[in-house]
């Protein structure tokens, strides 16, 4: 589990093949700030840009680990599939602070960023998400855009889906790697967890009586 809140920024230095055809996955190895994998073992989980991956190779001393990403994996994300600045989080320890919301690490869908400027002294980021995952949005609910957990502010819903705006305040943008974000970029948005619940215990069937 993943709160939102990012530890680090780090780079995908290099993306090399695990195969040769399209069915075959990616490594990637990871550049970190000095001192981020301290405490950090093989096989611990670290969310990039929001998608739950698996230490798979650690060089503390070089500050970079690998990660082995799946070509399903691939399909389903964005900005993992070249070198540029990723998010980092890793896995909430029982004793930490929930700063942000229960995250999962997986990805719910892709949004495509429709606006994002400086408005005073913030920034407004508006996001288009897919139709599917409309009916989990909400005015003042959670939402994780590239593992940062976020605050809706205004939803639209539209033919295409539904826009969402969001207020960033600067140490946001400073802090994360928000700031590379333009129009027309791809984004990994995860819904509010317990949104899927709510959903689930909504949609399903009532036993008949006896079955329960």
């Amino acid at each position: 589990m993943f709160t939102g809140i990012i530890t680090g920024i780090g780079r995908i230095a290099a993306v090399d093949p695990l195969g040769t055809t399209p069915q075959h996955g990616k490594r990637l190895r990871i550049e970190v700030p000095t001192g981020y994998l301290e405490d950090v073992g093989l096989g611990d989980s670290i969310a990039l840009n929001g998608a739950c991956m698996t230490v798979t190779t650690l060089d503390a001393a070089h500050h970079q680990f690998t990660v082995d990403i799946s070509a399903e994996s691939l399909n389903k994300t964005a900005g993992l599939d070249k070198p540029q600045p990723i998010n980092l989080e890793k896995a909430l320890r029982a004793h930490d602070r929930l700063g942000g919301h229960l995250v999962s690490g997986h990805v719910d869908g892709l949004g495509v960023v429709q606006f994002f400027e400086q408005v005073g002294e913030s920034w407004e980021l508006r996001v288009l998400a897919p139709p599917l995952l409309a009916k989990y949005l909400a005015y003042k609910g959670s939402i994780t855009v590239n593992g940062v957990s976020l605050t809706v502010n205004r939803i639209a819903d539209n033919a295409q889906g539904c826009e969402l705006s969001i207020n960033l305040i600067p140490h946001t943008v400073q802090n994360t790697a928000l700031h590379t974000l333009q129009a027309g970029s791809a984004v990994n948005l995860e819904i509010d967890l317990i949104a899927r619940y709510v959903e689930r215990m909504l949609s399903a069937p009532t036993p008949a009586p006896g079955l329960a």
